[in-house]
């Protein structure tokens, strides 16, 4: 364990805007969180790292909790799941949202109870099914109508599992295209407009053995408006309407998923969550007493934002060139620990720590280790002038698909994740070993 006993100096608030509240300066040019020298974290568990603020984790989880007492507080899991996040998630309150028989069997192997379960995934194969059914899943959240027959007879006539189906609304919201999930040129979900969500779930309605309990839309993600949530609830409460009015169906859930933007450089904007849980809130109430419908439940599925700004990667230099009008960083680390950059065009704000510098910033790109000219980090981010070999960066808001998103490229092994609380530093996820490559190899 690692303790912190040295006095702590005051860093201006800008400087640290996206890193965890616990984040201090207890020595010039180094950081430590939780009480954690940073650079003690890469000296111990070596580089590349992930850092998770334990309080942070569980501090935004009770945010969401207070902002949206009536409604369920869903953690997608997706974002970042091991044990221990498993764990503090349950402590804390919330639900999960899971999307595969992995994520499932995790979660419920750890204690966390399944009927606090959602699962969802535009093709659950029939283990994601099985699991479900056999682990006593709260709900299955139902995405194209070939679903339905597999679900109704995997359940069995006698059998019973309560049911979402996911709903797209026709609305464009996200920082980048590619996860932009509420509009009809995309994979995820059951159209309103085409007709193909009232269908499905009047096939629904057909089979005793599913109990239809509400809608569920995801809009996308990194949405910073709330304007959006407000237009799906519209629409959704719309869609209940005209299904009350057609079946008599009285739905007692609303789940209008996350995408709750975050800030991963200073300065950006963040979804304001006190006024969206204020203005969902009551456009939910209008909207449903224009319709005469009771207010169903509300579910929220955050992830990013609460894991997201709890972490940072740390990284090592490993080498310092000039390439014309260019200056290249390159870390230990990369694409296969962080692909975002090279997936939706992410920006960090990487800083180093474990020693001072006096020099003048200047614009560099940290860039990855890997064998690919796209494999960069951070582009034309400024940084000082006398970075050298042996020098760590490290990066905030790295909590999010990362490690989620890792993957074997170069055969470089995926980072471990510790958790940092009260002066204490513990190993979480252990590093990934080419014992651990050479073990899945088995032909020859």
């Amino acid at each position: 364990m690692t303790t912190l006993h040295e006095p702590v100096v005051t860093t201006t608030p800008a400087d640290l805007s996206v890193w965890p509240a616990s984040t201090t300066e207890p020595r010039p040019g180094d950081l430590a969180v939780g009480g954690v020298p940073l650079a003690e974290v890469a000296d111990r568990f070596g580089t590349p790292v992930y850092v998770l603020d334990e309080d942070e984790v569980r501090e935004r989880c009770r945010t969401y909790r207070d902002a949206f007492p009536d409604a369920e507080v869903l953690y997608a899991a997706k974002a970042f799941l091991c044990r221990a996040m498993v764990h503090w998630t349950e402590e804390e309150g919330l639900g999960l949202d899971v999307c595969s028989a992995g994520e499932l069997e995790l979660a419920v192997t750890t204690g966390f109870p399944p009927e606090r379960i959602v699962l969802h995934g535009n093709a659950k194969s029939p283990r994601d099914l099985e699991t479900a059914l056999r682990l006593g899943v709260g709900r299955i959240v139902i995405d194209s109508p070939s679903e339905i027959a597999r679900l109704a007879a995997a359940v069995g006539p006698g059998g019973h599992q309560k049911v979402m189906v996911r709903v797209v609304p026709g609305i464009s919201a996200g920082g980048h295209e590619k996860i932009r999930t509420g509009t009809d040129d995309q994979k995820f979900g059951l159209s309103i407009s085409d007709g193909y969500a009232q269908h499905a779930i009047a096939r629904i309605l057909d089979q005793p053995q599913l109990e239809l309990t509400g809608l569920h839309c995801h809009l996308g993600s990194q949405i910073t408006s709330v304007k959006p949530y407000l237009a799906a609830v519209r629409r959704m409460v719309g869609l209940m309407a005209r299904l009350h009015e057609q079946h008599g169906l009285v739905l007692p859930e609303l789940d209008l998923g996350g995408g709750h933007g975050i800030a991963y450089r200073p300065g950006e904007e963040a979804l304001d969550l006190t006024a969206l849980a204020r203005r969902v809130r009551a456009e939910l109430t209008d909207a449903c007493a224009a319709a005469g419908l009771p207010v169903p439940r509300l579910i929220i599925e955050p992830g990013r934002a609460i894991v997201g700004p709890a972490g940072i990667a740390v990284y090592r230099v490993l080498a310092v060139k000039k390439t014309g009008d260019h200056t290249f960083v390159a870390v230990d680390g990369g694409m296969s620990d962080n692909p975002r950059p090279a997936l939706y065009g992410v920006r960090y704000a990487p800083r180093l720590v474990g020693r001072t510098s006096g020099a003048a910033p200047a614009p560099v790109t940290v860039v990855g280790r890997h064998c690919e000219a796209g494999d960069i980090l951070a582009a034309d981010v400024e940084l000082p002038c006398d970075l050298r070999p042996g020098d760590l960066l490290a990066v905030p808001v790295a909590g999010a698909y990362h490690l989620s998103m890792a993957s074997g490229y170069n055969l470089v092994g995926r980072p471990p994740v510790t958790a940092v609380r009260d002066g204490h530093a513990r190993l979480l996820v252990r590093r990934e070993s080419l014992e651990d490559i050479r073990r899945r190899d088995v032909g020859l």
